[in-house]
């Protein structure tokens, strides 16, 4: 039986080394986006692997290299995979940073840098538990494997493929999603499930080249407004989506969702104080009905609108060209595929032939079951941790390549990590708190120690 008070000194003991390991990994600027610092990266991920006893390989995708690796627990004993990636948003603007992004720096009890979080710091915590066991049991508990990908800052669009051809190199009995952490009271949840995505960009030319406005403003036609009309058609103010068939395949939450979500600490209150807002769309007011709607329901934002002349100052210009980034977040049963072919339909029908739509990359929604012993295990865990269970909440409303691991490994999938609701993922300042990164790695350690005797 493992020795928990060993593990979690030796956990609080390499601190400073295990953030020295961090501070090498997030220098190097792992854009996905742009391919840059990938293979580095990469390599460097694998050398921390192989430190720890860890048989890996590079195993090529059709994007970004997959890191993969294997260290055999005892004769008998049950496989846990652990996902993660090791490729990051970009910094943004350098001058909203406090600090340099690539180069992760300590103060006031936080850790800051471009992927601390997100999901750099995650890879680290899961390294620091396994450490801890090793160093305190002398071996794992159970047969360990990682996989972690450089693509998912992309929307992930070969990692599917990937899991569906290495279903054998990837077979487990149970996986550790690439994040989790504590809610805004401090409690740790467990996501059980994941919502799907599609995210278009579209894209209308009407001429050749700009035009002046006083040319062409009563007889050319113009892309700007073009696109507006075909954006307005989506989606009314009642905030109902337009596109034919959309909410056919939707499944609604059952009572079991509705009881989990019940359990949740309701969080409406510091969502509208931390972002602003004078209230809710759809006339939502609180609790359960927040929640539920948050996550059950299926959606299409407006990410972002580019045309004609946006600096200082006037210029009178027709514009030519028009585009529009959009993501559908999808709901149990829907099918990113077929999202995507209503668009074309719902586009085409409204007279908008000449919108074009790109791909960027799609995802299907996934869940794995809430009562699931192996989540019951992860959430009994943490309480010797945290002084209370890990609370389940039965979806989130990201995104991820959740669906493809419970299809093609028939894995259930939970998050134990380092998060919490100001980490800035994304932002300017992405970081974590010390303190969740050390209750964080006593938690994994629990799960692995756990899950490998059975409990």
């Amino acid at each position: 039986m493992t020795n928990f008070a060993a593990a979690d000194a030796v956990i609080s003991r390499r601190l400073e080394s295990t953030l020295e390991e961090l501070r090498q990994l997030v220098a190097h600027p792992s854009y996905s986006g742009e391919g840059q610092g990938m293979q580095a990266c990469a390599d460097f991920v694998a050398r921390m692997l192989e430190a720890r006893g860890f048989q890996t390989q590079q195993v090529p995708s059709a994007g970004h290299p997959v890191v993969f690796g294997l260290r055999p627990g005892p004769a008998g004993s049950p496989t846990l995979l652990l996902y993660n990636h090791y490729d990051v948003q970009p910094a943004g603007p350098a001058e909203l940073w406090a600090s340099p992004p690539f180069d992760l720096t300590v103060r006031d009890g936080c850790a800051f840098g471009r992927g601390a979080v997100d999901d750099k710091g995650h890879i680290l915590c899961r390294l620091a538990a396994i450490d801890a066991l090793l160093e305190a049991d002398g071996e794992l508990p159970c047969t360990v494997k990682f996989i972690i990908e450089g693509d998912e800052e992309g929307e992930n669009v070969h990692l599917p493929d990937f899991v569906a051809r290495h279903a054998g190199l990837l077979a487990a009995d149970a996986c550790l999603w690439e994040a989790g952490g504590v809610n805004h009271l401090g409690a740790p949840e467990c996501h059980a499930g994941m919502r799907g995505i599609v995210y278009v960009e579209l894209r209308l030319t009407t001429a050749s080249q700009d035009a002046h406005s006083g040319l062409g403003g009563s007889i050319f036609p113009n892309a700007a407004w073009r696109l507006v009309w075909a954006l307005n058609s989506l989606k009314g103010p009642d905030e109902h989506i337009r596109l034919p068939g959309f909410y056919d395949r939707v499944r609604p939450p059952t009572a079991r969702d509705l009881e989990l979500l019940a359990a949740l600490p309701d969080s409406s209150q510091d969502l509208l104080h931390t972002y602003g807002l004078r209230g809710f769309i759809k006339g939502l007011r609180a609790g359960v009905e927040v929640q539920s709607e948050a996550v059950f329901s299926p959606t299409c934002t407006l990410c972002g609108l580019t045309s004609g002349y946006q600096g200082p100052g006037c210029m009178t210009v027709l514009p030519a060209q028009a585009s529009a980034k959009i993501d559908f977040r999808l709901v149990p049963d829907q099918d990113p595929s077929e999202v995507l072919q209503q668009l074309r339909v719902h586009l085409d029908s409204h007279g908008f032939d000449d919108v074009e739509i790109i791909d960027l990359g799609k995802e299907a929604p996934g869940r794995s079951d809430p009562d699931h012993p192996f989540l019951r295990l992860v959430a009994d865990s943490a309480e010797e941790v945290y002084g209370v269970r890990q609370l389940i909440a039965p979806m989130t409303g990201g995104s991820g390549p959740y669906h493809a691991f419970i299809h093609h490994l028939g894995v259930p999938i939970a998050t134990v990590g380092i998060g919490y609701p100001g980490m800035q993922m994304h932002a300017p300042n992405e970081h974590f708190r010390l303190g969740d990164f050390v209750a964080g790695t006593r938690h994994t350690a629990r799960v692995l120690a756990r899950f490998g005797a059975g409990a």
